[in-house]
């Protein structure tokens, strides 16, 4: 894949390739109609799972209609490719195996030689695949975790074909303004490629801000239901069409029927969840910026989030997601014991679901990351990472009041039992001890 043209060995800039037509419908709309024909014969109004392997040919060479082989295409992935594209307000749009999976195809579309410059702090997956896999064909990944303002000093001319950007960035939720870095890259012939995960097409269309490829785990927000394992990328440029299809035929990383009808159905009731978890994730994020238990809250909607300028230029009705992550008082062993408190939050990997999670990113989802890797970017031990689902919010916020508590305080009161004091300070002789357990933010 070349993202620019040469002129007597000089690198030109990218001329973006012209945007999909504005669509008619808003949001909601689109997510329930697009790429939802009903069926000419039946009149049913959602499509059937199309399981066949392979379709009948009226003559050697002759399908009957336009499947061949569903490696190459399905009629469910096809309707889903088509709703995704709608969404992201693309021409196309692909769907993959997993989320990997999409970032491995578009890894591969590079030659050997080529150089990738990432922000830093990307899911663990992304960085694991960087770091150990594209270097087996000749791909050399930079990682900085400034992106915005030494993007240029870290082009290597002639080199450099990629720019990876993660916004919010996975756990600690840093943004990045996609058109600042696009018109570097663009000025160097260089694609920026947008991984839109954390935020869904709901509420975030990189697209629309210079992104050339945008990226996400359908498995999270799109999808929704934690019962699929898929991606999918979304793109204007017909080169990218021709390349990125051939190779998701020739490597064979796609998706089932079932999991695309599956995929398709999540998508149509993606507003109203991301503007549920938006909510209930604002909620929760106010509620820990304000407890002593915890150090520090990272959600782009909240006024003290350092790239909170941002949010409100590239985030769709002023939405800050879903996710939020948060640094508890006392370490490690604190961040786990709150995770394993929680009655709502679920304790487990993945998001995006309609149901709340919580993990520890540092010892789940990048504990492949060296420490000190994972420190540079703010991926501390005492860092708890929480997907917010479509749960009522203010359970939500009883959840996690009550195991701040039980994680942060009951310990120390316990402790100070054992040792023969009591919760209100006084020894097991009934004398007052000067020093009271009053200061929770030791």
């Amino acid at each position: 894949m070349s993202p620019s043209a040469t002129t007597n060995g000089t690198k030109c800039s990218i001329e973006t390739p012209p945007r999909a037509p504005s669509p008619v419908h808003n949001f909601g709309t689109l997510a329930v109609h697009a790429g939802s024909p009903h069926d000419p014969s039946t009149g049913a109004v959602i499509e059937a799972i199309s399981l066949s392997t392979t379709f009948a040919q009226t003559g050697v060479g002759k399908p009957i209609g336009a499947y061949e082989y569903t490696r190459s295409s399905n009629p469910n992935r096809e309707n889903f490719e088509t709703a995704v594209a709608a969404l992201e307000k693309a021409k196309y749009a692909l769907a993959f195996a997993s989320g990997s999976a999409t970032t491995a195809v578009i890894l591969q579309s590079l030659a050997a030689g080529s150089h990738v410059v990432s922000v830093s702090d990307v899911y663990g997956g992304t960085h694991r695949y960087f770091t150990q896999v594209a270097t087996a064909h000749g791909v050399q990944v930079t990682f900085t975790p400034s992106i915005e303002l030494d993007v240029a000093s870290q082009i290597r001319p002639d080199e450099t074909k990629l720019i990876w950007i993660e916004t919010p960035s996975n756990p600690t939720l840093k943004l990045v303004d996609i058109r600042a870095v696009a018109t570097v890259a663009h000025q160097h012939g260089i694609m920026v490629v947008v991984d839109n995960t954390f935020l869904s097409p709901s509420i975030q269309n990189p697209l629309d801000h210079g992104a050339d490829i945008v990226v996400h785990s359908v498995t999270k927000y799109i999808n929704g239901h934690s019962d699929v394992l898929m991606g999918a990328c979304a793109f204007n440029s017909p080169e990218l069409k021709q390349r990125l299809t051939f190779l998701q035929n020739a490597i064979g990383a796609v998706p089932s029927a079932f999991d695309s009808w599956l995929a398709h159905r999540g998508l149509k009731t993606l507003h109203l969840r991301a503007r549920e978890a938006s909510y209930n994730a604002h909620l929760i994020a106010t509620t820990l910026s304000t407890s002593p238990h915890v150090l520090l809250v990272n959600y782009p909607g909240l006024p003290s989030h350092p790239h909170h300028a941002i949010h409100l230029k590239q985030h769709r009705n002023g939405m800050g997601g879903g996710m939020l992550s948060f640094r508890i008082n006392g370490g490690k062993k604190v961040a786990e014991r709150f995770c394993q408190t929680t009655q709502i939050f679920v304790l487990a990997e993945s998001l995006g679901g309609v149901e709340s999670l919580c993990e520890v990113p540092s010892s789940m989802t990048h504990a492949g990351i060296p420490k000190e890797a994972r420190e540079k970017v703010g991926v501390w031990d005492d860092l708890v990472r929480l997907s917010c689902g479509v749960e009522d919010g203010e359970d939500l916020k009883r959840d996690v009041l009550q195991a701040l508590e039980r994680a942060v305080v009951w310990p120390k009161v316990n402790g100070m039992i054992k040792n023969g004091e009591h919760a209100n300070g006084e020894t097991a002789n009934g004398a007052v001890k000067e020093e009271k357990l009053v200061n929770r933010n030791a």
